[in-house]
């Protein structure tokens, strides 16, 4: 596997407010240098909705030696502002990459589930209810896929009008997504849980065997007991009209070792697999701190590998130890040395 990367969100906009805040520049420019030096992370997906975030944790990651994976990731947008904030995310990569950096650019990410009016639905919510009623989901899915193809074709020759380096999407099932005019094949389905357990090794073996490199844009786990068995679910947590967390699924034990086996059991099998890369979700929920009263403990619904604290600090979980474990001993074996 060329790439062990890892996600870091600068701010997905929902409510009137984002997952990442306080936006502080220098607590970013921190945690990419832990995402380098700690971690020893090949790259890093950088993902947002707020364009001049993406391009400043760009620049710092590269500044930090990463690889830098610019993604886009909005909502609420329509087909025409999406194009817009596509096109100009290209244009800043691009500016970036000219600096030497190695710059990778996802030409948006799941789409047809946050851009108004690729499936019904007013906003998020509406559309998230989709999966609770199958028949209408399978109603919507064609007109969707055929939106998200539509849109695809028209921006990725644009973007690459504007950018030199090599173009990818960060997709989901539904989306059925053509991959010809693609370098890269990038999937954020890239969970592992007793949905699809027995069909993961033939469904990674045809994922890989397209062709392309295969890169699982996000993976990962929540930190509650039985968390692997429902990674790709969505989290035990309902938000109010601000996307504030409000409440979160009561009873619910912290099981910090089985999120660290859970992506480090997945990482191993995509580097035995063949991916190209995989970038674990994530290193931070923002939105997700934890408290010291148990039944608002939103951390335990937070897939990042670090436990954010109320006063917007973060210390590290298990999974981040396993996987500073992990990247040492690749780094090692790459460099042709032996860990102590």
């Amino acid at each position: 596997m060329r790439v062990f990367g890892m996600n870091y969100d600068t701010g997905f906009v929902s409510g009137g407010t984002t997952t990442h805040e306080p936006w502080d520049p220098e607590t970013v420019r921190r945690d990419l240098r832990v995402i380098s030096d700690e971690l020893h992370c090949d790259a890093v997906r950088i993902t947002g909705g707020v364009q001049d975030r993406l391009e400043l944790a760009a620049r710092l990651a590269a500044e930090a030696g990463l690889e830098v994976w610019y993604c886009p990731f909005t909502n609420g947008l329509d087909r025409d502002a999406l194009l817009a904030f596509v096109l100009d995310g290209a244009e800043r990569a691009e500016r970036l990459r000219r600096t030497g950096a190695r710059v990778v650019f996802l030409t948006g990410s799941e789409i047809a589930m946050f851009t108004d009016g690729f499936l019904p639905g007013r906003d998020l919510p509406e559309r998230m209810a989709l999966f609770t009623d199958p028949m209408r989901m399978r109603e919507a899915v064609p007109a969707a896929r055929a939106a998200v193809h539509d849109f695809l074709a028209e921006a990725v020759p644009a973007v690459r009008e504007r950018f030199g380096g090599p173009v990818g999407y960060a997709s989901i099932p539904l989306e059925a997504v053509d991959w010809a005019p693609f370098d890269i094949i990038a999937s954020d389905a890239g969970y592992r849980d007793a949905t699809n357990a027995a069909a993961f090794p033939q469904s990674l073996a045809a994922a890989v065997g397209q062709g392309k490199p295969y890169a699982a844009t996000e993976f990962g786990c929540c930190t509650f007991r039985g968390a692997g068995e429902v990674a790709g679910a969505a989290e035990p947590v309902t938000y109010d009209e601000h996307g504030t967390a409000a409440t979160i699924t009561p009873g619910l034990e912290r099981d910090e070792e089985g999120q660290a086996r859970y992506i480090l059991d997945l990482l191993r099998d995509y580097e035995a697999g063949g991916a190209d890369a995989a970038f674990v979700y994530t290193f931070a929920n923002r939105h997700l701190p934890t408290t010291g009263d148990p039944v608002r403990d939103f951390d335990l619904a937070a897939r990042g590998i670090v436990r954010v604290l109320p006063d917007g600090s973060w210390t590290p979980k298990a999974a981040f130890h396993a996987l500073a474990d992990y990247g040492r001993a690749r780094a090692l074996s790459r460099s042709g040395l032996r860990a102590e």
